[in-house]
């Protein structure tokens, strides 16, 4: 009998996103049961899918590290106390599996001694009892397993399991990470505060499976919720595959107010007239946001308050390092600060926020149109980031329009994309201005009848935002389908 893998485990297994295996169910080209997939269904649609492929795998999954542009994602073992314990947890389960199987096959011999007991007073008993030899025969001389088995027993103990409830969300908790660094690169909006094991805002109930805490944690649980299963998420890691019971963000709306100090930890240029703020705040301070949304930034120079509110252009996924696209023409004293060269490195920035609502719906399974001018690109950027870590979107596709010689500052990062997600696709366009060239981006996406279902993003100044969003809600979507950003 062929092993059966879950959607998440099928996708890390083959290392290809769960939106493609859910693509291929629905078009007939992969059968499930109950929404389980056998491992010779994987062979047989997968047929190139063994263990030499191993290296590969992680090609692909550097690729895609280095396309988020994230500092650090460790790919790494887990501490050797976890891995004995899922080793020891994978050992007592083929123990169980053993006797169940030695159980079952001591009781079908004592029925086929007793049939062949039987048979000379029951002729038919005699067929019977050579079909059920049969059966164990063909049972006992069965096919070794494959490649896919043995890779998916590797993967249960290189990677434990979360499934939230009652979302139903699943995701792998990898390396050292914690529960809700895991969920977090996973795209799941749990709820969180500092992160350190402080404030307690990240406690869940672990309805099922083993923890282990990794972080030192100040947050006193009580007795009673030590005895009902709650966890501090921010601790602790997965031992064994966990149902956890939890509330996740639904919108903005359950995102609290914040107020953090960080640091500014880089400016970039990241081409002649657009610069990378790159702040970081304190471990014990981290800032909760949805992709999509901005904050409002002050500091003081010289004596003097600079403000901003600017888009994050950075996933929620690795909260502690805030990026910001600051172009040379935004009307901010911020910005004027910033390409005077009088904002240091170390200098504390106050973060108020976020705010808006340019964020994905919780369960964006539509395919996502993405139109952005010059640093229009930075909201655009976190949601495309926050959509491909949640694997969910089956197709995404970025239409980036310059008007500025450096309006495609982040070309690169684009087609790393494209190369490494076979569901993204980035088409770059100029224009001298932008209203005119939103109108004929406008027109040539209307022309098709494809993205008449689907979750549309437009983000830049007043004159391409108008131009874009007005024939779109004609001709598209409905227009709770359609979020601007207007800069």
């Amino acid at each position: 009998m062929s092993h059966s893998l879950n959607l998440a485990r099928a996708a890390q297994l083959l290392g290809v996103p769960r939106s493609t295996l859910q693509r291929m169910i629905r078009n007939g080209e992969l059968r499930t049961d109950e929404g389980f997939i056998t491992l010779d269904e994987l062979e047989r649609v997968f047929p190139q899918a063994t263990l030499e492929d191993a290296g590969a795998l992680a090609s692909v999954a550097r690729i895609r590290d280095e396309a988020f542009g994230r500092r650090v994602r460790e790919r790494l073992l887990p501490s050797q106390e976890v891995l004995a314990q899922r080793v020891l947890a994978q050992s007592q389960e083929l123990a169980d599996l053993r006797r169940c199987t030695q159980a079952y096959h001591a009781l079908a011999t004592a029925l086929l001694e007793r049939l062949r007991e039987q048979a000379p007073k029951h002729p038919g008993y005699a067929a019977l009892a050579e079909e059920i030899e049969m059966g164990l025969k063909k049972i006992l001389g069965a096919a070794p397993a494959g490649p896919l088995d043995a890779m998916a027993d590797m993967l249960r103990v290189v990677a434990a399991q979360v499934t939230l409830r009652p979302s139903g969300r699943t995701f792998l908790v990898e390396g050292n990470d914690t529960i809700l660094q895991a969920g977090l690169k996973a795209g799941a909006r749990l709820a969180y505060g500092c992160g350190s094991g402080t404030c307690g805002l990240c406690k869940a109930r672990v309805v099922s499976g083993e923890t282990r805490q990794i972080a030192a944690a100040d947050y006193p649980l009580s007795a009673q919720e030590k005895a009902q299963g709650y966890h501090l998420l921010c601790a602790h890691t997965a031992v064994t595959d966990l149902a956890i019971e939890t509330l996740e963000a639904g919108g903005p709306q359950d995102v609290p107010a914040q107020e953090i100090e960080a640091k500014v930890r880089a400016v970039t240029p990241l081409g002649a007239d657009t610069r990378l703020l790159h702040l970081q705040t304190p471990r014990s301070g981290r800032l909760r946001f949805l992709a999509g949304q901005a904050v409002t930034l002050g500091m003081a120079i010289d004596g003097a308050d600079v403000t901003a509110t600017l888009p994050l252009a950075s996933c929620p996924c690795d909260e502690r390092n805030l990026h910001f696209h600051v172009a040379r023409t935004d009307d901010t004293s911020l910005a004027q600060a910033l390409y005077a060269d009088q904002v240091r490195i170390g200098a504390t920035v106050v973060v108020r926020g976020p705010v808006g609502d340019f964020v994905l719906g919780v369960a964006p399974a539509r395919p996502l149109l993405m139109l952005a001018c010059d640093t229009g690109f930075a909201p655009i950027k976190s949601v495309i980031e926050h959509a491909l870590a949640g694997e969910e979107v089956e197709v995404i596709e970025l239409h980036w329009l310059a008007t500025r010689a450096d309006g495609h500052y982040l070309a690169n990062q684009c087609r790393a994309w494209a190369a490494a997600f076979d569901q993204f696709r980035y088409q770059p366009a100029t224009a001298a201005d932008a209203g005119d060239g939103g109108r004929a981006l406008a027109e040539q996406i209307a022309a098709t009848a494809k993205w008449r279902e689907s979750e549309i993003f437009i983000a830049g100044g007043p004159d391409f935002v108008e131009a874009v969003a007005t024939p779109l809600q004609r001709a598209c979507a409905e227009a709770s389908n359609i979020h601007v950003f207007v800069l």
